[in-house]
């Protein structure tokens, strides 16, 4: 009779310690994983700050002359940082539903937020920390920019349509770029043998000429040399445009399709 007064307390303290726990796992799922919630938002909007800063950052590390202060400063707060991430990481696994913890940590953004913080703990030698700027694509999600989410589907849905053309063109381009290298070689190697020396050089030519950059560190000489560029000149506009054109012509009828599904 005693031992099952006793145990009916003990019982009851660990239910109640029960319920807590899995009250303060659904308000940590809540802010972690939900951006719908206000804490939610907030956990998120603070992430992306903390990103903003460690970009600036990794920027500021790479000017020269920086007194040892301000090394020793910057070299703290990526420690915080990295530590702050670190914890995040680990709350969005633990965080997760049973059955999704391993989709996060083989996501995409799973693994932009692993390699943001491995170099730091392996010390690799490999500074990914720019990395982190990619996870700033979450604020489409978190600001809920309902607008500029569906344009990014369609004009996924157009690159999809027209994956077909798209592929035949970048090949037919590949092609080009090297035949114009290749040509550019032979008839600018013998009046510029140090600028032209092999067809590798040429590439780097065919492909500022081809998009239309023109850099000016090569440039025919030749009269047949200024010929070519002028005919590959104009094979790069239309490297330009097609592309360009088949894109615009699918994202404009999804668009139209679908607001004749609206009507």
């Amino acid at each position: 009779m005693n031992k099952s007064v006793t145990a009916v307390p003990g019982f009851k303290r660990r239910r109640h310690l029960s319920t807590l726990l899995n009250k303060c796992g659904r308000v940590m799922r809540a802010t972690v994983q939900d951006t719908d919630t206000r804490a939610g938002r907030m956990f998120d909007l603070t992430a992306m700050s903390l990103i903003g800063v460690s970009v600036i950052t990794f920027s500021i590390e790479t000017l020269p002359g920086l007194s040892s202060p301000v090394i020793s400063a910057l070299w703290t707060l990526e420690v915080v940082i990295t530590l702050l991430f670190t914890i995040e990481y680990v709350l969005r696994i633990s965080t997760a539903l049973p059955g999704k913890k391993f989709h996060y940590i083989f996501s995409f953004y799973g693994i932009i937020d692993l390699l943001a913080i491995l170099p730091f703990y392996l010390a690799l030698g490999i500074d990914l920390r720019s990395l982190r700027v990619i996870r700033l694509l979450r604020i489409f999600r978190v600001l809920k920019m309902g607008k500029y989410n569906k344009s990014a589907h369609r004009l996924a849905r157009a690159i999809m349509v027209t994956k077909c053309e798209l592929v035949i063109f970048l090949s037919a381009t590949f092609m080009l770029v090297y035949l114009a290298s290749v040509g550019i070689y032979y008839f600018e190697n013998t009046h510029q043998p140090d600028v032209y020396r092999s067809i590798f050089d040429g590439l780097w030519w065919a492909v500022i000429t081809l998009t239309t950059v023109g850099y000016g560190d090569m440039y025919p000489v030749t009269a047949g040399g200024k010929l070519f560029t002028f005919v590959i000149l104009m094979c790069g506009l239309g490297i330009v445009a097609i592309p360009t054109g088949l894109i615009a012509s699918a994202f404009s009828n999804i668009i139209e399709n679908e607001q004749r599904a609206d009507s």
